[in-house]
């Protein structure tokens, strides 16, 4: 990796040349190793060690970006000239172009030595025990283990500077037979607590029990959902609806609702990439310090993410969640964690009389952004609960239901929780919740 040093270098490099009335500078270097198998085989191993410049440069009310892995002092100066130049072809903007300014940042982890130096073989290692398990008992593995390293840089003309460095494992696998599979993925900084085994024996275990699925009727069933199905539900409400922009676009469903109920009192969601228990970096893509921001308390919309620009615009300051400018985005809440509860799986399906339990969801895609009403499928082990016990394996299902009614029906929080790294990073517990639309079924 390179070194900080190094960076910073780069940054005051591309700021000595700039020509701009104001010029930015983020600089992401990483090294990431994947180990990918199928058929039950390591059939893929790749590493990237890989340097991106991105320049921001600002004339007036105009603003042009131009990005570069090629660090060499003359490329970088041309660097900033073709930012330059971008800016200068673009429509002038109806306000003036914000950049932030020098902050304190708030120490964090995220960075394990272990994981960064992580081997290939290690990781061969690991996956092959999976693979052995899966053999052992008829089944067939495919996943992906997967180890990075990220430094990011950013500095700009007003003398904002920072810098952190963070690292990450991740490993998913779907273990199947012929009529049957299961899933485990987890995510941890420190690969040395991400327990590979353990997740495939996870999958090994749902793929086992969910053999020779039956068909049931599509209808309103109680559900019981696992982490994975969860952090789906809060990763598209993320999208649809946590971020300043789609409330001041109105299409946001805390639109008009704020301080009022939108979710079971049990429901509390919140942002924070400041806390160790997910990937946590301390400041946003615009230099910005990340804050902790409340965004569902105990059922009731307390807010959004802000970024600088959707911050002016209400008068506030920005809480940290700013993309790389300018984006047509917004902000994003990239950090999102739910409050788990206290009660193992085996007490959540045996509080349930008839219902389903549910894995994970699969293909979702909102239909209805400001109902946040999402259609999608279950995967990957879906199984029929009858008086307290699960009496056997169902096909899966093709649901439309709004997310954010299936939180407001809420009536149970499990104590299994997931940490899923999938275009963000979402700390997500099982829950139990007492209505869930199902619409068809299909022939798996």
């Amino acid at each position: 990796m390179i070194e900080p040093a190094r960076l910073t270098e780069i940054i005051e490099n591309v700021l000595r040349h700039s020509t701009a009335d104001e010029t930015e500078v983020m600089v992401l270097a990483e090294q990431t190793g994947l180990t990918r198998f199928a058929n039950s085989t390591i059939h893929q191993n790749v590493a990237e060690s890989n340097l991106r410049v991105r320049v921001r440069a600002i004339a007036g009310r105009r603003q042009g970006v131009a990005m570069s892995n090629d660090i060499r002092p003359e490329a970088l100066a041309t660097l900033a000239d073709q930012a330059l130049t971008a800016a200068r072809l673009q429509p002038e903007g109806d306000a003036d172009i914000l950049l932030a300014g020098p902050a304190t940042y708030e120490p964090v982890g995220g960075y394990c030595a272990a994981t960064a130096a992580c081997s290939p073989l290690r990781r061969a290692q690991a996956v092959k025990d999976v693979c052995r398990l899966s053999e052992e008992a008829g089944l067939i593995a495919a996943g992906a283990l997967s180890t990075s390293e990220t430094a990011i840089a950013i500095g700009n003309t007003r003398g904002l500077a920072a810098q952190h460095v963070g690292a990450s494992a991740t490993f998913t696998t779907v273990i199947m037979s012929d009529d049957s599979s299961g899933f485990a993925q987890c995510s941890h900084c420190d690969i040395d607590r991400l327990d590979v085994e353990a997740l495939g024996r996870e999958a090994i275990d749902t793929a086992l029990r969910s053999r020779q699925p039956r068909r049931i009727e599509a209808g309103v069933y109680p559900v019981i959902l696992r982490p994975y199905a969860t952090a789906n539900i809060l990763g598209t409400l993320a999208y649809l609806g946590l971020g300043a922009l789609a409330l001041q676009e109105k299409r946001s469903f805390m639109t008009d609702r704020l301080g009022q109920y939108v979710a079971s009192p049990l429901v509390t969601i919140w942002d924070d990439g400041l806390d160790s228990r997910g990937l946590p970096m301390p400041f946003d893509y615009q230099g910005s310090p990340k804050q902790r921001v409340s965004l569902i308390h105990n059922g009731v919309a307390h807010g959004a993410v802000y970024d600088l620009e959707t911050a002016r615009r209400d008068g506030r300051q920005s809480t940290g969640h700013g993309l790389p400018s300018p984006n047509t985005e917004g902000p994003a809440a990239l950090n999102l964690f739910m409050t788990a509860g206290d009660v193992p799986l085996e007490s959540l399906i045996a509080s349930m009389d008839r219902g389903l339990l549910i894995t994970r969801f699969h293909y979702t895609v909102p239909v209805h952004p400001r109902q946040t009403t999402t259609t999608g499928m279950t995967r990957d082990g879906t199984f029929w609960i009858e008086k307290g016990e699960i009496a056997y394996p169902v096909k899966n299902l093709r649901f439309t239901q709004s997310y954010i009614e299936a939180l407001d029906n809420v009536e149970i929080l499990g104590s299994e929780t997931r940490l899923i790294d999938d275009d963000g990073v979402v700390f997500a517990p099982a829950l139990k919740c007492n209505v869930f639309r199902f619409t068809g079924v299909t022939e798996f």
